[in-house]
């Protein structure tokens, strides 16, 4: 930034200006803020994009299956056998639960009537187990678009009316599953946000020592998540963006994460200037001017990193990125206007007790980051080849990482309701009807496409088919296996082989199965096009940003191998120790680009630096004297960030759970290895030769041994 800019931004009366303004800005888009989970959309029919076959099996139905119909089982269970008052239980809840607002003109089976249409040879499934001791209820909910914000209140009811003493009852199928997702991520607007914020304060307060200083970051934190999130309900109310609950967690997560990231080096660089100038508006413009690059090249980085998400054909990660990016770039702007603004307002007492007095001593001069730098600098080639063989080794854990997919019941932390309803159904050999096979297909071939069909294990007999058009019909076949697991793929995978095969059928299958297998795919397909163009977008930006090509080319290497490294200990974290069954599909992508994006983020805090006193020093004094002013405040933004996304594992998903520790170990490789040991010591080791083909330092003078040891009264 400018230093005349920089200065105009805090002057003695322009920073009543900015702070108004923006606090101005933060109430009006508060009021939208709140609004943020009304225009979710969590439907798994949204995430996928128009060329999967399960969307064009589905924009075939549409005008004869409501895309919005939700299939839903009540589970009736009981020890030693159902008695015949819980049967005839279950024939009174049917009609009861058939009158609620959302249940569709279809109605409600229930065994009775299942048992009936079987003796007039009705294709219906069976819903009393042989050992007696399950059965269940079939109906279809439909609230419209609006069905993920009506189910919570809809299981409710149901659960109210559903009940038969002494036994179990459980919410199963599709609406099941969909009312525990509400419930996992109900609160997600508040509760999320508390934790992180109480996470922040308290290491806030260890970095700081001060019982003042951490409220001003905090503040603007709050602040850029009001913004951006009511910025980002704007665009999913009126300009189609596709916002869903993971999206959400992730975006407040991120923000209150990059910002305190951000506010730490501004702090960081302030406190170093109040010790060179008496003026604190001064030390904030010279601040502004020398920090600003490193936070906006930082923000650059992580923002067009998440934009490269919009390439994806996942509708849900190509949405994601244009709201992760909106909260970075929100965040960056209140950071560099309003906490600048509070910082010379307060003046030096908001550092208490510790206040950064004029012309004091440089305390990270002879620090904790100086030492460690001087023994680097003895053999630094040594250094950076051992560190190097460490995180390869880590690496080698990857051969764990299993990304196949996740069951229903392995989605979850813990055992939901539809869970416990989907393993009774299972146990005691009955099929989850709600989980079909949904085949298209030319009328003239449909004799054959159903004969296609019979050889497929554990695909169920297809059912009546039904018209569509003059030359099109459609069918259902029940699918004998849990709807998200890998039996599930492989049974929809061998039923388009086969329906495929058919000439001149025109066959296509869909269906809940589907949609997962289609979201593997695409999930896949994402990971190769997205990883390669994210590291291309961040080479880049780092190359304009330190004006070289060797510097960059050895940062993105050193990210990689970051990332390997988190990766690796994460799969057998996840295996060993927590348990988990395996990975989502998207995973590595997720955790890729945000490794990748926020990783490279402490490189660019110590390499601006660095360069910045290259021109001085040289690049190898440059480099002890970048790791000694920067390695304190990097160490504490690392911390943050790791503890923030750690937060998500609160939620109750897998999913998240694994990106919050993945993204937390490789944040804290990358800020106590990568950045500190390896970076450092390969500067060391390359001296001037990594600014090529800039002529920076042209001298490239090696240290002497008393040089490398002498203390950096210098750092300026």
């Amino acid at each position: 930034m400018h230093r005349q800019i920089a200065g105009s931004l805090t002057g003695r009366v322009t920073k009543w200006v900015v702070l108004g303004a923006v606090l101005v800005l933060t109430g009006f888009m508060a009021v939208f803020s709140a609004k943020l989970t009304s225009v979710q959309n969590n439907e798994a029919s949204s995430w996928l994009p128009e060329s999967a076959e399960s969307t064009q099996v589905l924009e075939e139905l549409s005008e004869t299956v409501d895309p919005n119909d939700i299939p839903t089982l009540v589970v009736y269970h009981r020890d030693g056998g159902l008695t015949e008052a819980d049967l005839a239980a279950m024939e009174e809840h049917g009609p009861q639960i058939a009158e609620l607002d959302g249940v569709t003109d279809q109605g409600v089976l229930t065994p009775a009537a299942a048992e009936a249409a079987q003796a007039q040879g009705a294709p219906v499934p069976t819903l009393v187990s042989d050992d007696g001791q399950v059965a269940y209820l079939y109906f279809v909910l439909n609230f419209g678009a609006n069905g993920w914000n009506d189910i919570p209140d809809a299981a409710a009811e149901i659960r109210d009316i559903a009940q038969i003493d002494g036994g179990e009852v459980h919410l199963a199928g599709y609406g099941g599953q969909a009312a525990d997702s509400a419930e996992a991520f109900e609160g997600i607007d508040t509760n999320l946000i508390f934790a992180t914020l109480a996470v922040v304060i308290v290491i806030l307060l260890f970095t700081y020592r001060s019982p003042v200083l951490w409220l001003l970051p905090i503040l603007c934190a709050v602040s850029a998540n009001f913004i951006a999130t009511g910025l980002v309900y704007l665009l999913a109310k009126y300009a189609g963006l596709t916002v869903n609950g993971q999206s959400q967690a992730i975006l407040s997560i991120l923000v209150i994460g990059a910002g305190t990231d951000y506010a730490l080096l501004l702090v960081a660089r302030y406190r170093e200037e109040l010790r060179r100038h008496e003026d604190r508006h001064e030390a904030m413009a010279f601040a502004l001017h020398r920090a600003a690059p490193a936070i906006f090249a930082s923000a650059a980085t992580v923002a067009v990193g998440m934009l490269c998400l919009s390439f994806a054909d996942l509708n849900s990660t190509a949405g994601l990125g244009p709201v992760l990016a909106i909260g970075v770039a929100v965040t960056m702007l209140v950071m560099i206007t309003l906490l600048p603004a509070l910082l010379v307002i307060c003046g030096r007492w908001v550092f208490w007790p510790k206040r950064p007095a004029y012309r004091s001593v440089e305390p990270t001069a002879n620090g904790l980051w100086a030492r460690v730098g001087r023994a680097i600098s003895h053999r630094p080639r040594r250094v950076w080849l051992t560190t190097t063989g460490l995180l390869l080794l880590a690496c080698l854990g990857l051969f764990r990482l299993d990304a196949s997919g996740l069951s229903t019941e392995d989605t979850y932390t813990k055992e939901f309701d539809s869970i416990k309803g989907q393993k009774l159904l299972t146990e005691h050999g009955l099929a989850d009807n709600s989980n079909t096979l949904q085949v298209v297909t030319n009328a003239g071939q449909a004799d054959a496409v159903v004969a296609a069909l019979e050889g497929v294990d554990g695909l169920g007999a297809p059912g009546e088919v039904q018209p569509l058009s003059a030359d099109r019909v459609w069918f259902e076949a029940t699918i004998n296996a849990d709807i998200s697991s890998t039996a599930a793929a492989d049974i929809v995978e061998a039923s388009r082989e086969a329906v495929h095969d058919v000439p001149d059928a025109e066959a296509i299958a869909g269906g809940g199965a589907a949609f997962y297998l289609d979201t593997k795919i695409a999930s896949e397909r994402d990971s190769l096009v997205i990883m390669p163009l994210v590291l291309a977008v961040v080479l880049l930006i780092l190359i304009g940003l330190l004006r070289a090509v060797l510097a960059p080319l050895i940062l993105i290497a050193t990210v990689v191998l970051s990332f390997g490294a988190a990766l690796g200990i994460s799969a057998l974290l996840f295996e060993y120790v927590f348990g988990f069954a395996g990975s989502d599909p998207g995973f590595p992508l997720f955790a890729f680009v945000f490794l990748v994006a926020l990783g490279i983020d402490y490189n660019i805090f110590l390499m601006t630096r660095v360069r910045e006193e290259t021109a001085t020093y040289g690049t190898r004094k440059g480099s002890l004297i970048g790791l000694a002013s920067t390695g304190g405040v990097i160490t504490s933004a690392g911390i943050v960030l790791a503890a923030t996304f750690l937060v998500l594992g609160s939620l109750p998903l897998v999913f998240l759970a694994e990106l919050g520790v993945a993204v937390a170990l490789g944040v804290m490789l990358d800020t106590l290895i990568v950045r500190s040991v390896l970076v450092t010591a390969l500067n060391l080791d390359l001296g001037g030769k990594i600014w090529w083909p800039s002529k920076l330092d042209s001298a490239d003078t090696p240290l002497t041994e008393a040089e490398a040891e002498a203390p950096l009264e210098t750092v300026h």
